[in-house]
């Protein structure tokens, strides 16, 4: 709905390798409704199954109260694309390229194009899939930074404060070479400004699930990845 907020907690369907179906088994349930828009268990298990391959974890690995975790972001996903403006825009073709190709060097085996098909289909992703994703997160973080970003203020004193309290023992502790307060400044206050936005994240969509009608139906013991 990954901002490991927002990246790590922003989640949409990808494709899942479907096991062949018996007769009379169902092929999906809903899991959760909000404001009447639903969330189906493939959903859920499609999530889970990106967010294991950003974290680079076996599906497998992600146990219970994760999964869960990632039901939460897809709520605040769906919370969020419902604040987004009809006439808003998107992210264009040269930054989805540029964050698809970061997400591919996460893996080394990845280098080349059979090695990524190779990671792609162990988790069950199809390349276009992905990129939507991918397209789709980056609509988000501009829709958050839009709304959230011109409410905050970072002041000189802060940034000092931080440089003093924080930057300075941590570079002194590791040996690093330490950069004058000039040099840190706008690393410095833009590292305040995604800290203040991300809280600022979190009590909208608080707010947001306060004024909305969430409904969740979850089974007795959570499905597992069906791809597993």
């Amino acid at each position: 709905m990954k901002l490991s907020i927002i990246s790590a907690g922003l989640l949409c369907a990808l494709l899942v390798c479907q096991p062949p179906v018996r007769a009379g088994e169902v092929l999906d349930r809903i899991v959760a409704t909000v404001n009447k828009q639903i969330i189906l268990q493939s959903d859920w298990d499609n999530a889970v199954r990106y967010e294991a391959f950003m974290d680079g974890r076996p599906a497998g690995e992600l146990g219970p109260d994760d999964r869960r975790a990632v039901l939460n972001r897809l709520i605040d996903q769906e919370l969020l694309q419902e604040q987004m403006p009809p006439d808003a825009a998107h992210a264009g073709e040269a930054a989805i390229a540029k964050r698809m190709q970061a997400i591919r060097q996460q893996y080394p085996q990845a280098t080349t194009a059979e090695g990524w098909n190779e990671v792609l289909q162990q988790y069950g992703i199809a390349e276009k899939e992905l990129r939507d994703y991918v397209a789709l997160q980056l609509d988000l973080l501009r829709l958050v930074d839009e709304h959230l970003r011109p409410t905050v203020q970072v002041d000189a004193k802060s940034i000092e404060s931080y440089y003093n309290q924080q930057l300075l023992p941590e570079l002194r502790k590791s040996g690093a070479k330490e950069p004058a307060l000039s040099e840190a400044s706008s690393r410095i206050k833009e590292l305040l400004t995604q800290q203040q936005v991300n809280q600022l994240l979190t009590s909208w969509l608080q707010s947001l699930r306060t004024s909305s009608t969430i409904r969740t139906d979850l089974p007795h013991a959570d499905s597992q990845d069906r791809a597993q």
